[in-house]
């Protein structure tokens, strides 16, 4: 037993600091790589937010279509390039977060549902009509511990604050 438990600890010192290094960084560039890929589709696309703004949350309801689309596009983009460097990840991530949100009321929600069961419906990748807002909630899920925690040691922000923390 006592072996095992050595065992453990060995593995924990080797874990605990590396994942001060690595662990963030998949999150990283998988949500870089979704969202950029998102954020070039519009901007190499058709504005089609004119279908959905009524479903937006406040404010984005009120802001004009064409704002939302260019606010969406380089949030996006700006957003994916810098996750991938992990350069202002906090900001980045919470903003990304917004534009998940505002994505899952206005285009993932059911239109209707009358129970926590119907909704749960919408819990899926494809839309039969009970909406499909699976892969936009995960992407929240995966962005929070972004903000909450930063982008790990291997990203500028990392090497910015070492610079300016002297």
């Amino acid at each position: 037993m006592e072996r095992l438990v050595n065992l453990k600890h060995q593995v924990v010192g080797v874990l605990d600091p590396a994942g001060d290094w690595v662990a963030l960084l998949p999150i990283r560039l998988l949500m870089a790589y979704e969202f950029g890929k998102a954020g070039l589709m519009k901007f190499n696309g058709n504005n089609w937010f004119a279908n959905y703004q009524d479903n937006f949350l406040f404010p984005f309801n009120y802001v004009p279509v064409e704002i939302s689309w260019f606010m969406a596009t380089w949030t996006e983009i700006l957003g994916g390039f810098c996750l991938v460097f992990g350069l202002f990840t906090r900001f980045w991530a919470f903003s990304l977060i917004i534009v998940s949100i505002v994505a899952i009321s206005g285009v993932h929600w059911p239109d209707d549902w009358n129970s926590l069961a119907e909704l749960w419906k919408g819990y899926a990748i494809t839309n039969k009509g009970f909406g499909n807002y699976r892969v936009p909630l995960l992407f929240i899920a995966m962005l929070v511990p972004l903000v909450f925690i930063g982008a790990g040691k291997v990203s500028l922000d990392s090497i910015l604050a070492k610079k300016f923390s002297s």
